[in-house]
């Protein structure tokens, strides 16, 4: 019997994290699911770790169906997102990064939301936890859907591209917990989402899935955030909220994001798609920049440690997003020996 949802997760070389992940799928209720786990990782499997595969009956003797795919060799996100899409068999898909904590419920938030605007895909923003100290109520503007979700074309240094800013650190979050008074979920225009999006399966395929990965070099970002240019422009897409997906705040493991498919494929200017700064984790030490134009996630500069000397050190980000389009963000913040800044 086909599943309503198909879980679609890409790993690689994080069977605690992964682990995690799945055990919080266990708690979902609404439509049936299946779950598609495609390992990557190099070495052991991570699904042949002991924590992973003690979840993996746990979720079997609940009766949820689990396929783990070994798919080797790496050729990039984009191949593996595309591997995953082939996999799938149920009329939504969700792609849900390996590092993400899905809270109970939201999976049929997500498809009850989905069916009833018949749009490309809604997310669900990952919350980055670490940063609830921090307010930034210059990042936290958010624009409804006050009807249906229609198409739009998103592109970097448009106003619309700068919805991205709410994603960051626990922006997100800050503005639900003000809105929770509020009955039922609201849907909000995105510029894109990481880590956690449900996908009309057929209008994903018919927008090209990740089939353009084969015009990538293997080492690339932002494939995760084509796809849903593309399916935001013909369908329509949308954000959740409530979200009720969090992040781990783990180091990524795409670590070369040169390459940004957005700008290879849309033929934009290069010189990054945009700026997050909050959510996606990279590298732990020194000031590093992610471009990723997702999530899991991902196009996104991050700005992450400081830890120079010993000493606690002012990060600034002073990023020339498009000069076609004369935007800039100027983030700066004081990050604390060991810390680590999303």
């Amino acid at each position: 019997m086909t599943a309503d949802v198909d879980v679609l997760v890409p790993t690689c070389g994080r069977p605690a994290a992964l682990a995690v992940t799945l055990t919080a799928l266990a708690a979902q209720t609404g439509p049936t699911m299946r779950i598609v786990v495609s390992d990557q990782s190099e070495g052991a499997a991570a699904c042949e770790q002991p924590e992973v595969r003690a979840v993996l009956r746990y979720l079997r003797a609940r009766g949820i169906a689990v396929d783990t795919l070994r798919h080797l060799p790496r050729r990039g996100m984009a191949e593996q997102r595309a591997f995953l899409l082939a996999q799938a068999s149920a009329p939504a898909c969700l792609f849900l990064d390996d590092d993400v904590i899905v809270e109970p419920g939201l999976l049929a938030r997500l498809h009850t939301a989905l069916r009833a605007q018949g749009c490309g895909f809604v997310g669900s923003a990952v919350h980055g936890l670490s940063y609830l100290g921090q307010l930034r109520p210059e990042q936290e503007s958010i624009e409804f859907w006050d009807g249906p979700v229609v198409p739009e074309t998103v592109r970097p240094g448009t106003a619309a591209w700068a919805r991205h800013h709410l994603h960051s650190a626990a922006n997100l979050f800050h503005v639900q917990s003000r809105l929770a008074q509020r009955s039922g979920p609201r849907l909000y225009r995105v510029a894109w989402i990481g880590g956690c999006v449900l996908f009309d399966a057929a209008k994903l395929r018919d927008c090209g899935g990740f089939d353009f990965w084969q015009a990538l070099p293997a080492e690339h970002c932002g494939e995760d955030v084509l796809a849903q240019l593309r399916v935001m422009e013909r369908y329509g897409g949308c954000g959740i909220l409530p979200s009720g997906a969090y992040h781990m705040e783990l180091p990524t493991t795409v670590t070369m994001r040169e390459v940004d498919a957005p700008h290879v494929l849309l033929g934009l200017p290069p010189g990054g798609s945009g700026t997050q700064t909050g959510t996606r984790s990279d590298t732990e030490l020194d000031t590093q920049i992610d471009r990723r134009v997702d999530g899991r996630v991902d196009t996104q500069i991050d700005t992450q440690t400081g830890t120079r000397s010993g000493t606690t050190i002012d990060t600034q980000v002073d990023i020339q997003v498009d000069t076609q389009f004369d935007m800039q963000v100027d983030t700066q913040f004081t990050t604390p020996v060991g810390a680590v800044v999303r």
